[in-house]
């Protein structure tokens, strides 16, 4: 008879040991091997599982992505407008990879490496973060946090970019043992003077098209 549980406590153990071998090792170092050993189980498990170790670093991913989405969700839920939201999520984003760090490290550095043929497979958690980044982008074009002289898309990817290139400067210093070089309360200003600066820009932009308009 098959054993559910059993079966169950395999695919766990396989997700905690890939994901603490690929963040202390780097994907391509670690070996199928090395996984099923560090989860007290066999190759065949992990490929009965997850079809092998791509599978099981989008397995991961997925994992990972799925409770801090929900989270982004519920702080989306509760803001007023779309600058608060946007700030809402990205220091959620922020404040869950400080605790993660094993997550944040796979994300940034293995999240771009998984590939389906020739093409670069982005895990569904991430497209999802992203579409709704760019969601919020479109509210706030029309409730006028952004300007809507800008693509959402645009905006969206250098809000992501900068939350992106603040977190690995963090894990970063973690791993060599140097002081954090900014806290998050930092890393939340400077996305708050970012949106400000966008939504002035959009301010000047409006006024100087109204006044070639009228003259």
């Amino acid at each position: 008879m098959f054993d559910t549980e059993s079966t169950q406590t395999a695919r766990t153990r396989l997700l905690a040991a890939g994901k603490s071998l690929f963040a202390r090792l780097g994907y391509e170092q670690t070996s199928t091997a090395a996984i099923a050993r560090e989860a007290l189980t066999s190759e065949s498990q992990l490929v009965r599982h997850f079809e092998g170790k791509a599978g099981l670093l989008l397995a991961i991913f997925e994992d990972s992505w799925r409770p801090l989405n929900d989270a982004i969700q519920a702080v989306v839920a509760d803001a007023s407008n779309a600058r608060e939201a946007v700030l809402a999520v990205l220091s959620t984003a922020v404040s869950a990879f400080a605790k993660d760090q094993e997550t944040a490290f796979l994300l940034l550095f293995e999240g771009r490496r998984v590939r389906g043929g020739s093409e670069i497979v982005l895990s569904r958690g991430f497209v999802e973060f992203s579409d709704l980044l760019q969601r919020l982008v479109r509210r706030g074009q029309r409730d006028g946090t952004f300007p809507p002289s800008y693509a959402a898309g645009a905006v969206a990817a250098a809000l992501l970019g900068a939350a992106e290139g603040m977190i690995r400067e963090r894990l970063m210093a973690g791993r060599a043992g140097k002081p954090m070089p900014y806290s998050e309360d930092e890393m939340s200003a400077v996305f708050a003077e970012m949106l400000t600066g966008l939504a002035r820009t959009g301010a000047t932009s409006s006024s100087a098209a109204s006044s070639a308009a009228a003259s």
